[in-house]
């Protein structure tokens, strides 16, 4: 490995390696032809508080940093990237509160995760994906409430969730606000039926007519926009530390399998176009370990990494997409049938390309910020 891990650390990754093998491994390949997630299957994970890692200690969390947080989830990742995703997507939930709500919605939240319960971030609509400023699900005031109609989709942890934070254009502007489920008028819609990734639950999100106090505003009116934008320039760059848990995975296999396999009297790693292709994903695996390392390093200083979380997220799943088809082609006829677990791999990569904001988006956001450092 190419980071340097504290003696806390390793002890911590093992634990986690451990259980997940052991709790969760087994279930994997019947979980994804289903296109589910147990919820028990989540009960170890929160008997060892992976679910409050990132919420700070005076709310009763963990208070992790962002760097052994990552390095942990890396870890779930090489067992299954969705089920990872489906703890990570609670923080990706929670950094808009902690960014920009009161002690109160902080407090609110983590006592409700703190109870065994899933989180969901909700900006998608139909019609404004890659243009959240689009957005067409309304919040019109009515006395003290707000009443909240529209649909999201895309929804990760959207049937698991107990607490949504969600956005709706306002009189202001665009504008964040904390939903709990079983709230009238609030239910859950259709199920996306992924190509991969589907451990992670995706669904619409349905509002008609609902109800919510206006206590239950995020920051600022019309402020909802930047809150998004600044939580997710953390969370594209979280995310990426998955895509290296993914990548190392489909390393390992390859590996293994290139040692073994024998065509010609010997096995195919020591055929130089076959240890070209495994140096070149080793390259690139301890590449995005790297900059995700030093990335979450900033983070954890303080800084929204809006530039260098575009650089990671689009670098490591650009790189993903490369290392998992090798793979593939590693095991050759056999990569392509559901008997191994490259195929899988490969399926679940190509999401990391288009959600936390595709990487097409990514490199305009680079752009921008070398236009403004270069002036």
């Amino acid at each position: 490995m190419s980071l340097i891990y504290t003696e806390d650390q390793l002890s911590l990754i093992k634990m986690v390696h451990d259980m997940i093998e052991k709790e969760v491994k087994p279930y994997v390949a019947e979980c994804d032809r289903k296109g589910e997630c147990p919820d028990e299957l989540f009960k170890p994970a929160f008997d060892m508080g992976l679910h409050m890692l990132e919420i700070p200690e005076e709310y009763g969390g963990a208070g992790m940093d962002y760097e052994t947080t990552a390095m942990i989830f890396e870890e779930i990742a090489k067992v299954d990237a969705g089920y990872a995703d489906t703890l990570v997507t609670t923080f990706v939930a929670l950094r808009n509160v902690i960014l920009a709500g009161t002690p109160e919605q902080a407090r609110y939240f983590a006592d409700t995760i703190n109870q065994g319960k899933f989180a969901c971030f909700a900006i998608t609509e139909p019609g404004a994906g890659s243009d959240a400023g689009a957005l067409r699900a309304t919040a019109v005031a009515d006395g003290d409430d707000y009443i909240l109609n529209g649909v999201k989709v895309f929804a990760t942890n959207g049937a698991c969730a107990s607490l949504y934070v969600v956005f709706f254009k306002t009189e202001e502007g665009v504008t964040a606000f904390m939903v709990d489920r079983g709230t009238p008028g609030f239910t859950i819609g259709a199920h996306e039926d992924k190509m991969g990734f589907r451990l992670s639950n995706t669904t619409e999100l349905i509002f008609d007519n609902v109800r919510v106090p206006a206590a239950n505003i995020i920051g600022e009116k019309g402020k909802g926009l930047k809150i998004a934008l600044n939580s997710l320039n953390l969370s594209r760059a979280f995310i990426s530390t998955l895509g290296v848990g993914i990548m190392q995975r489909a390393l390992d296999e390859a590996v293994a399998y290139a040692k073994v396999r024998e065509q010609f009297g010997k096995p195919i790693i020591k055929f130089e176009m076959v240890q070209g292709i495994l140096a070149d994903m080793a390259i690139k695996v301890e590449a995005s370990r790297c900059l995700v390392n030093n990335t979450m390093k900033l983070m954890d200083h303080g800084s929204l990494v809006r530039k260098e979380g575009s650089i990671c997220k689009t670098f490591v799943t650009d790189c993903m997409q490369e290392v998992t088809s090798d793979a593939v082609q590693i095991f050759g006829g056999y990569g392509y049938s559901r008997e191994y677990p490259v195929e899988k791999l490969m399926r679940d990569s190509k999401v990391f390309q288009i959600f936390e904001g595709t990487n097409q988006i990514q490199r305009q956001t680079i752009a921008k910020c070398l236009e403004k450092e270069y002036k």
